[in-house]
């Protein structure tokens, strides 16, 4: 794809993806990856900038700070965001200082709008600052553009080398402006913002034909949102060469199945039903870790395909529609695992096939959005609410049985009914169900009850990479608690969580 390339640089952090959205917000395309991992595609790639970002209130270890020493030479204009700016001045022989631990928070802000950073922007405002360590000593070449009274050098310049540093965090919605310095900074980087994603679908079609040729594909369609998209994407590419195959793997909602089979039957693409549900129940039996719940699930659609593979004769490509976001959260080209996701962390070491092909795997969930609607898919499927690959089996802690299945599929059913009925699924990212393996006391019709307790989930989000929990109204969580435990057996107390991601994740495992 011939665009101008931004790139990501983590260090360890959780802002990366946000920070990477924004830059994709502005027509520009970005990756993310791991330092390690940068300097290889520095050598190999059209590269045009870099932002340095990593964790808070961690001093920047000797091989970070070596690291940059390396993008320095590179010539390009950087952007150092918290951790990223103390590398850089530990780079470049400036001095840092180490406070208490404290967490970021808005101060106000003094810059200096002379700064092509800071250009189109109030000179007071308001940043979100990480204060655990901060620039005490300017490195030489470079100028204070910013400070407040906790941070005199909250910002810094060497206009002539292009390399910037920011104490405080442009991705945060607290930061007055940030997306104004975010987009000035793509200015500095002489970006043409040419990432569109009705240019990425031509561009797909075309790579997925030259891939394929007159070969077979086999595509894993769930029904979701990724699934549907990949599988009209490619349909567009190769038509009758794509055969989609929905594996009910029993760990579905609930009468799932049997929409997915009547939302595709007439889409005129090559659609097999698999009744797998014995062969994935048995496999979990016994198993109560999270991670491996999900490689268990990865690996056994893996030997469905392949055995759907061999009935249909010679299918060379495996198609999944692998998504960004689950690349970055299963520690993808070496980042920090956050949990796996089925179809990468859990994909076996030998696959029967050629070759996969994930066309939607350097796009987040937004975006995969807007090229559904660009392919024409129907607003019900561009719209719906994500459902994991592993199904049920992440939102039913400790051991998976049929029983805990049948019971967190009423439970959800009820939840989504009334969140529908009361008109706010529009409004929410995700909502559902999850069955804890936690048993309280309680009392139903004069009896003495010992049974599960279920949390309920929902979520607002942009991106799915960050998400803040939904103030749901009282009598809709009153009424959805009532009738779970009026109607589904094995069930005494209803909770709701009000996390956010982060620190949490959407889903509890």
């Amino acid at each position: 794809m011939k665009n101008d390339k931004i790139l990501v640089i983590d260090f360890g952090g959780s802002h990366k993806e946000l920070i990477a959205r924004k830059i994709r917000d502005r027509q520009v395309y970005c990756e993310v990856l791991p330092f390690e991992k940068a300097a290889s595609t520095l050598e190999t790639q059209e590269v045009i900038g870099m932002i340095l970002t990593g964790p808070t209130g961690r001093t920047p270890s000797e091989e970070a700070v070596e690291e940059t020493k390396y993008f320095l030479t590179t010539g390009l204009p950087i952007l150092g965001i918290g951790y990223g700016m103390t590398a850089l001045s530990l780079a470049l022989g400036g001095g840092i200082t180490q406070l208490a631990e404290v967490a970021p928070h808005p101060l106000e802000t003094t810059l200096d709008t002379s700064s092509d950073l800071f250009k189109g922007l109030e000179a007071q405002g308001q940043g979100w600052l990480d204060l655990s360590q901060y620039t005490k000593q300017l490195p030489s070449g470079f100028r204070t553009i910013g400070s407040s009274d906790n941070c005199p050098i909250a910002a810094m310049e060497n206009k002539d080398k292009a390399i910037y540093g920011l104490q405080f965090h442009p991705e945060s919605p607290y930061t007055q402006g940030g997306d104004v310095i975010i987009s000035n900074f793509m200015d500095i980087c002489g970006a043409q913002r040419k990432w569109k994603i009705e240019d990425y679908a031509v561009q797909a079609v075309e790579k997925i034909r030259k891939q394929v040729g007159d070969k077979k594909v086999l595509l894993g369609l769930s029904g979701g949102v990724d699934s549907s998209v990949c599988a009209k994407l490619i349909d567009q590419a190769v038509g009758s060469q794509l055969t989609c195959i929905f594996v009910d793997h029993g760990l579905l909602r609930k009468d799932e199945g049997k929409l997915v089979q009547e939302a595709f039957q007439g889409s005129g693409m090559n659609l097999v039903m698999v009744d797998a549900r014995d062969r994935f129940l048995d496999k979990l039996e016994g198993v109560t870790d999270p991670e491996e719940k999900r490689k268990i699930i990865g690996e056994e659609f893996i030997r469905v395909f392949e055995d759907q593979g061999k009935e249909i004769g010679s299918v060379d490509f495996l198609a999944q529609g692998t998504i960004y976001p689950d690349i970055i959260e299963s520690g993808g080209d070496g980042a920090q695992v956050i949990k796996s996701h089925h179809n990468v962390g859990g994909l076996p070491s030998v696959i029967d096939f050629k070759s996969l092909i994930e066309p939607l795997r350097i796009l987040f969930k937004d975006e995969v959005r807007k090229l559904g609607v660009q392919l024409g898919l129907e607003e019900r499927f561009v719209s719906r609410q994500p459902f994991p690959g592993p199904g049920l089996a992440v939102r039913i802690m400790g051991e998976i049985t049929r029983e805990k299945i049948a019971i967190l599929q009423e439970a959800d059913a009820i939840f989504r009914e009334e969140i529908g009925q009361a008109g706010l699924h529009k409004d929410l990212g995700q909502y559902f169900a999850v069955l804890t393996n936690n048993k309280t006391v309680g009392v139903k019709d004069g009896k003495r009850t010992y049974a599960y307790t279920l949390a309920l989930r929902a979520v607002r989000t942009e991106d799915y990479m960050t998400a803040a929990w939904a103030p749901i109204p009282y009598e809709v969580l009153d009424r959805t608690s009532r009738r779970i435990i009026e109607e589904v057996d094995h069930i005494n107390r209803v909770v709701y969580d009000i996390t956010s991601k982060p620190p949490g994740t959407i889903e509890w495992e």
